[in-house]
């Protein structure tokens, strides 16, 4: 498997999150962020125990492919 890294918040502090990454193999997209805890918006899904909810700032979705019009990424 060979994960290709898209782009990271080009405003985290300490360079560390958000991250979208694409997985070549399983053609996906793997996307790290901060970890959703808030009962609140968690009880409005339909989540499964072995899901996890992240969120990433809203300008990140520049970094998918089908965003930004394929460029700006090795996919």
């Amino acid at each position: 498997m060979a994960l290709h890294m898209l782009g990271k918040d080009p405003q985290s502090l300490e360079g560390k999150s958000a991250t979208v990454y694409y997985d070549d193999v399983r053609d996906r997209y793997l996307v790290q962020g901060l970890k959703v805890l808030d009962d609140e918006r968690l009880l409005q899904m339909d989540l499964p125990d072995h899901e996890t909810v992240v969120e990433i700032p809203k300008y990140m979705v520049n970094f998918f492919p089908e965003v930004n019009g394929g460029g700006g990424s090795d996919v």
